[in-house]
């Protein structure tokens, strides 16, 4: 049968202020409701839950039976109802984030520490994938995108400018393939291409030109799904790359990979961060975002 949640509640708060009208002065309602809702439960029931005189009520042997279960049960859904309303709405909880690799080291890794220091109430949990995340799916609060082509029910925020791209190869590669000239070149060099995890598809070569931007269809021996093995690849003399410009360049400034053909090279999207309508309103939430704006990550 369905729970009498209303008449419990009356019952509980009778047993604990004492009397209908002390049950009815917390309960917010007249004496004559709570004697009716108390009737209507010990009909349901069929049995008595109080004994009342004329000074005084107290419980019955199924009245005490029932005040131990009922009691503590209500204590509980209280405190759920009172989380409910909190959740989100202080500077505390669980923030569940989907970002690719890239923009953790680009972007978020960089900044963390300091948004860790400044709330550390708050729990991150962060879901590294160049996988285009079902953040709903998987009960995730948001995700990094490259681009802004984003669910409509979803709030799309930009982060960074668009990301310049860059084209890089070892020293040792160059020394024994040489160094292409323009991008019709690569089409005699090893290039080491990227598959979207998501869609399966190998990720274009793109360039841009006085007359507009093109694609150069480049082969190669070696495919891979992850930027860092993309990178360590190139590294290792085994092909050429195109990525962001600031992931590598770390290695462009330490020489271990070298850029070319950089005047016809244009840049993607920017990142974008998104979530559900309904977390906007989300304090942790807003906070990382905020965090992140104010960093000037890009």
């Amino acid at each position: 049968m369905r729970l009498p949640l209303a008449t419990l509640e009356v019952f509980t708060a009778i047993a604990r202020h004492g009397s209908l009208r002390a049950a009815a002065d917390v309960l917010g309602v007249k004496p004559s409701t709570v004697s009716q809702q108390l009737k209507s439960l010990e009909d349901q029931l069929g049995t008595a839950l109080f004994i009342r005189t004329t000074r005084s009520v107290s419980l019955t042997e199924a009245g005490r039976a029932l005040i131990r279960g009922a009691g503590p049960a209500f204590d509980q859904l209280g405190e759920a109802v009172q989380s409910a309303r909190t959740t989100g709405h202080a500077a505390r909880g669980t923030l569940k984030l989907a970002l690719p690799e890239f923009v953790y080291h680009l972007f978020v890794g960089p900044v963390f520490k300091k948004f860790c220091a400044a709330y550390p109430e708050i729990e991150v949990e962060l879901s590294l994938t160049d996988a285009l995340s079902d953040i709903l799916g998987e009960e995730l609060h948001a995700g990094f995108r490259l681009g802004d082509r984003i669910a409509q029910d979803m709030v799309a925020v930009r982060l960074t400018q668009p990301l310049p791209l860059s084209v890089v190869g070892s020293p040792e590669y160059f020394a024994i393939h040489g160094t292409p000239q323009s991008p019709k070149d690569l089409l005699n060099h090893n290039c080491i291409r990227y598959r979207f995890q998501s869609s399966g598809r190998i990720a274009p070569w793109d360039f841009e030109a006085a007359g507009g931007g093109f694609t150069v269809d480049v082969k190669g021996t070696l495919v891979t799904n992850t930027l860092p093995s993309s990178v360590d690849l190139a590294k290792q003399g085994l092909g050429l790359i195109q990525t962001f410009q600031g992931y590598v360049a770390q290695e462009i400034q330490a020489g271990t990979l070298v850029p070319i053909l950089e005047k016809q090279l244009g840049a993607t999207p920017g990142i974008f961060f998104y979530f559900p309508r309904e977390y906007r309103s989300m304090m942790p939430l807003r906070l990382f975002m905020e965090h992140l704006q104010n960093s000037r990550i890009g």
